[in-house]
């Protein structure tokens, strides 16, 4: 039996968490066993201090007691030096965009992402180059890889969410939105820390959208609306990477790759630019730039916008209006159609080889106008990336295409003309019922 007579002390860090994951008969026994409080200082810690905390810490802390509110505001409120990013996404896209929008934000800084379950964690870490798994099973082995820049990606559950200590994260990424929002905060409060600033990239189905805004209300963030790295972009900043590799090559190999070069030259009918464009592609891993859709996210995949001239009611009527001039295997191929919030058209996705059919089919249609989204405005300034729009529905509603960027170069939000209108999902209530 553990006896605290002699306790001067008592800290509980994390209070919110222990209490909220069933710990509150535990918590309440230990404390319980100090028989004179006023003769012990106690001090609770957390990133999060909601009512039902705080009704619950006030029996076993002084009348007197003093709060230190580091937030100033009674709101969940994340920190002011991240920048949130929301990011549609589906689930099956994941592993062609995480490598991305990692390349794209990180700056090679390190990057943690948060998963819900270990299996999921494990099974991320496994796709990703360099990238280790953290969960409750293995902690300090990995901790000290990380810390140590053997690797920069972990890939983690919600036990590397609190309470630990790891400088210099430069990316947050969540795979899909927490079912509270306190862990919301306390996960992308893992960057911009000790006066940096860092960057909390949310990821979530598109079905999912209503997520978003839940969080928005209740934590007082604003997320910026973007869309996954186009392949372009990224091969943008390969290229930028390799023409900065070709002066740190040595001028001896001049003479022996001359004659080659003065050889392609005189045979390609290319310009010069043109074919050191093409060298720098091909040192930088390119043969060709894929699409990708603003839509789902998903690779050789392109985003199309249909209007027919009069109110589209449904899904379906959208299908029939595609099925009088296209072939069914044509049809059967459209992913995630959505209706505008206008009600006037459908936005969907198509494989990239069917591009072509679509718009040359609707010449057989009277009314019907489709056309392809895309970034129109996209800044080539090299080592940046912008341009990226993003399809946020809302529950019972609509979402808003944007895209562009700011005024200083960085991705930003040009608003736009699309509004998705999706079926709500199921979920996005929080859990505090079970806590109190």
């Amino acid at each position: 039996m553990l006896d605290l007579k002699s306790l001067k002390f008592r800290v509980l860090d994390e209070a919110d968490e222990m209490l909220n994951m069933g710990f509150v008969e535990d918590v309440e026994l230990i404390l319980g066993k100090v028989e004179d409080v006023s003769k012990v200082q106690t001090l609770l810690f957390s990133a999060t201090l909601p009512d039902w905390v705080k009704k619950i810490s006030a029996r076993f802390l002084k009348p007197n007691k003093q709060t230190v509110d580091l937030v100033a505001n009674e709101k969940l409120k994340a920190s002011a030096s991240v920048r949130h990013l929301s990011l549609s996404c589906s689930h099956a896209a994941r592993p062609q965009v995480i490598p991305d929008v990692i390349r794209c934000y990180s700056r090679g800084g390190r990057t943690i992402m948060f998963m819900e379950t270990k299996e999921s964690a494990s099974e991320l870490a496994g796709l990703l180059s360099g990238a280790r798994a953290l969960h409750g099973d293995i902690v300090q082995v990995i901790l000290a890889g990380f810390r140590s820049g053997r690797f920069l990606v972990l890939v983690a559950t919600n036990v590397a969410a609190r309470g630990l200590d790891i400088n210099n994260v430069q990316l947050i990424i969540q795979c899909e939105p927490p079912r509270d929002v306190e862990a919301y905060i306390h996960r992308s409060g893992r960057t911009g820390r000790a006066g940096n600033t860092g960057v909390a990239v949310l990821l979530y189905e598109p079905k999912y959208s209503y997520s978003i805004s839940r969080i928005e209300r209740e934590s007082g963030v604003k997320f910026e609306h973007v869309s996954a790295p186009q392949p372009a972009d990224i091969a943008e900043s390969a290229g930028s990477e390799a023409a900065e590799a070709i002066f740190n090559v040595s001028d001896s190999v001049i003479p022996v790759f001359r004659s080659h070069a003065e050889q392609l030259l005189s045979s390609s009918g290319l310009s010069a630019a043109d074919l050191l464009a093409k060298a720098l592609a091909k040192a930088a891993g390119y043969t060709d730039i894929k699409k990708r859709s603003l839509l789902s996210s998903m690779e050789n995949y392109v985003t199309l916008l249909l209007h027919a001239g009069k109110p589209i009611y449904s899904p379906s009527f959208a299908y029939s209006i595609l099925r009088r001039f296209l072939p069914d295997e044509k049809v059967e191929g459209v992913k995630g159609l959505s209706l505008t919030a206008d009600g006037m058209g459908a936005v969907f996705d198509v494989p990239t080889d069917d591009v072509d059919s679509f718009i040359a089919g609707q010449g057989n249609a009277n009314m019907v106008n489709i056309e392809v989204l895309q970034d129109k405005d996209r800044s080539r300034a090299a080592g940046r990336f912008g341009g990226w729009g993003s399809f946020a529905g809302r529950r019972g509603g609509g979402g808003r295409f944007s895209g562009g960027r700011g005024d200083d170069g960085s991705p930003g939000r040009r608003k736009g003309s699309f509004a998705s209108q999706g079926k709500a999902g199921r979920g996005g209530g929080n859990r505090s019922g079970r806590r109190r």
